[in-house]
């Protein structure tokens, strides 16, 4: 194999690279110089928010459609995300509380989502995210609500009635589920650890391999790997990431029983009186409650038809307190605060017994980092 030195040609093509580094860094350093003006402005303002979601999906659309190659649209972005990550710290470092501890997929999602220079403070439950955003101890919570092979995470849209939080953002993270052990083949594997979650989207493939194996639902993925680098005859299901941090053997890769796997979540702070900023592509998380009598719902769901708005999804939740009724969440296909809605907003408050907008945010990006690692 050929030294660099000797290569022709590439002595020459690394010094341009070089000067190209140089014009980089000094417009990343403007750049970044027009972000502290930024944060300025708005503290001047009274505008204390450093994340603009709207603003950055259309950053992101933009290069997206402007990107001549040949970087991926995904490399792209994942580089943008970091500039904008950085840009955010200087104005200010936002704490974001997490399903933890380090090492989760909630955890991988949100660097993912909102790029590596944000201050992630790990949290026991769910409960005790909402209760650090709710208290202003941290700035945002990331939450997962839903997943493609599993369904919803009931707890999650419980604790929107319990609390006064708003969605400021969502993003769809995939997710490839790896089995990691102490051991060196399945043959010695009794006990498999892992979160609820990824214990239900691996259900088929663990009855499969592992049919004798007892299955024990833990707080977290991280959590079960801990457990199973602590104990002979042990794995867990859990981020492949996790193997390298813990000394532990990647068994198999990718044993969710669907290969579109994928997890919503969604970024909440503190609700708020300020509106909701305009933003395109936009959708809506409401809550709401309906009479006890025939017909109620699907007058409510009348509405959304009469105005043109797709509703996606619907979900009941029992009403704490109350024996057989029911709070529903919906999403929809717009921004429910905008003028343009005020009419269908004030039908629905005619017809409900409690109405509760949740947020209006950009329709979250796919993001998948099992591309460059095989792996809430």
């Amino acid at each position: 194999m050929a030294k660099p030195a000797q290569i022709p040609g590439l002595a020459e093509l690394r010094v341009q690279i070089d000067a190209l580094d140089s014009q980089l860094l000094d417009l990343l350093s403007q750049r970044a110089r027009l972000s502290l003006a930024v944060g300025q402005a708005k503290a001047r303002a009274g505008n204390a928010r450093v994340y603009d979601p709207a603003r950055e999906a259309q950053l992101l659309a933009s290069l997206a459609e402007r990107n001549p190659g040949p970087l991926s649209a995904a490399h792209i972005e994942a580089i943008w995300r970091e500039i904008m990550s950085a840009s955010r710290a200087l104005q200010k470092r936002s704490s974001v509380a997490y399903l933890g501890p380090e090492g989760t997929f909630s955890y991988f999602a949100a660097v993912d989502a909102l790029g590596s220079s944000s201050r992630f403070v790990p949290c026991r439950d769910f409960d005790e995210i909402f209760r650090s955003v709710a208290s202003g101890e941290c700035d945002m919570g990331f939450i997962p609500l839903e997943n493609s092979i599993h369904g919803t995470i009931t707890r999650s849209f419980d604790l929107f009635s319990q609390h006064q939080a708003r969605i400021r953002a969502e993003f769809y993270s995939r997710i490839a589920n790896s089995l990691l052990s102490k051991e060196n083949s399945l043959e010695n594997i009794h006990t498999v650890y892992s979160h609820a979650q990824p214990l239900g989207q691996c259900a088929e493939w663990l009855r499969s391999h592992l049919p004798h194996a007892r299955l024990v639902s833990v707080s977290s993925s991280a959590d079960a790997a801990q457990r199973a680098s602590q104990e002979e005859g042990a794995a867990s299901v859990g981020h492949r990431s996790m193997a390298d941090a813990l000394g532990l053997n990647t068994l198999a890769d990718n044993i969710q029983d669907d290969s579109s796997n994928w997890t919503r979540f969604v970024l909440i702070e503190a609700d708020s009186n300020a509106p909701s900023p305009a933003v395109q592509n936009a959708k809506s998380s409401l809550l709401f409650t309906v009479p006890n009598k025939a017909g109620s719902l699907s007058s409510v769901l009348a509405i959304f038809s009469r105005h043109g708005v797709n509703m996606t999804k619907l979900e009941s939740r029992p009403m704490k307190g109350t024996c057989w009724n029911y709070v529903f969440f919906a999403d929809v296909e717009c921004c429910i605060d905008a003028p343009k809605y005020a009419a269908l907003l004030q039908e629905m408050k005619d017809a409900c017994s409690s109405v509760r907008v949740l947020g209006c945010y950009p329709a979250g990006p796919h993001l998948d980092s099992t591309i460059k690692s095989t792996g809430y």
